[in-house]
């Protein structure tokens, strides 16, 4: 009996020890990068910006210790399947570097959004609307060695018509009128348009520019305030309805519009030089019109009405009217505006003659030239 439980302690024992085995030893780690997946490009004019998150764990799947640079990869062939000579070289982000300095390696960290940018050359440029560019990156590890190219995006290699460089922008009643000088359209070619896109920007002042930049809002974003066929080269005029009492800054670029297949590509060119405009309304609204002076008091205190044509004016906030006798002043005989294009004139007297005149008043109080006069006497 005692030598059958030793004979089962010891089968124990080694059953424990094969259980504790982990096989062979594994290989050191490369360190390889795994490639990026998620490369994005964008083009403006000449540049072409790309953004790709920076790997956070290796090609066997180990957490990232080390990053080398990255190598931005460009090739006129749709296809790319080695670098090659690298057009531009970007070193790891700060936030990578940092990595090294953490106590705990195991754990992968959370992904850097890594930026890079290539500024393409003449003779990289083509007329065919066709024609494309094909970027990839590859990120290296600090021995310089990397596991391949990344996802492959594709940007239009067509050249852009420059911007205009004399853009003007003049307040009018009617908003923001903005004039410049064209060059004029490239000969046409199928499936390709050619627009002035018009960007507008409010720009925040005083207390709402110091409260926005204590919680680094900044001003507004860029928005599209209208576009115009490039066509002959001369003259270009654009009106930009507004909101009175604002700032504004204008940019205009030159769009090349590609139709291709199933989806339109628009690649914009360089901006213009910026305009700022302060829209202060010092515009007052039109002249009223059509002003008539009617007496009534046959048997009752005796009055005169006063009607004329509404101002068809947005930001009209009402009238005045203005009265004088012979040759004396005119003098203004409401105390609040009138809101209604009509008055009663109950302050006359029999046997006097009254001429009457009437003014239009916007919401920031800018008045405009009286009418024509009208004169009424009470018998």
């Amino acid at each position: 009996m005692k030598i059958g439980k030793f004979m089962v302690a010891v089968a124990a024992c080694l059953l424990l020890a094969s259980c504790a085995q982990t096989g062979p030893p594994l290989p050191p780690s490369l360190e390889l990068p795994k490639p990026p997946s998620d490369l994005h490009a964008t083009r403006k004019g000449n540049l072409v910006t790309l953004t790709w998150s920076e790997p956070v764990l290796t090609t066997d799947r180990q957490s990232v210790r080390y990053l080398g640079p990255t190598l931005i990869c460009r090739s006129r062939e749709p296809e790319m399947t080695t670098c090659g000579n690298a057009a531009e070289i970007v070193q790891p982000s700060a936030a990578t570097l940092g990595r090294k300095s953490r106590k705990n390696k195991s754990a992968p960290k959370p992904a850097t959004l890594q930026t890079g940018t290539d500024t393409l050359s003449a003779n990289l440029l083509s007329e065919n609307p066709d024609a494309e560019l094909t970027y990839a990156v590859e990120v290296l590890n600090p021995n310089a060695r990397g596991a391949g190219l990344s996802n492959r995006v594709h940007v239009p290699a067509i050249a852009t018509l420059p911007a205009p460089g004399d853009l003007a922008a003049t307040l009018t009643d009617d908003g923001v009128l903005l004039t410049w000088t064209s060059s004029g359209a490239p000969p046409a070619k199928p499936g390709v348009q050619h627009r002035y896109r018009i960007y507008r920007r409010t720009e925040k002042t005083g207390e709402m520019a110091a409260r926005d930049q204590s919680t680094n809002k900044g001003d507004g974003k860029s928005v599209i305030a209208g576009e115009i066929p490039v066509d002959e080269p001369g003259a270009v005029h654009f009106l930009d309805a507004i909101e009175w009492e604002k700032t504004y800054v204008y940019r205009i670029t030159a769009v090349t519009v590609i139709n291709r297949p199933g989806r339109e590509v628009q690649v914009e060119g360089d901006d213009s030089p910026a305009v700022r405009v302060v829209a202060h309304d010092i515009f007052p609204p039109p002249v009223p019109a059509g002003l008539q002076a009617v007496y009534s008091g046959e048997g009752q205190k005796p009055f005169i009405d006063l009607i004329w044509a509404p101002v068809p004016s947005a930001d009209l906030a009402g009238y005045n009217v203005y009265r004088r006798e012979a040759n004396g002043d005119a003098v203004k005989l409401n105390s609040e505006l009138v809101t209604t294009p009509s008055y009663r004139d109950s302050a006359v007297s029999p046997g006097k003659g009254y001429t009457y005149s009437v003014s239009a008043v916007d919401v920031r109080g800018n008045e405009s030239a009286r009418s024509d006069e009208a004169s009424e006497t009470v018998p």
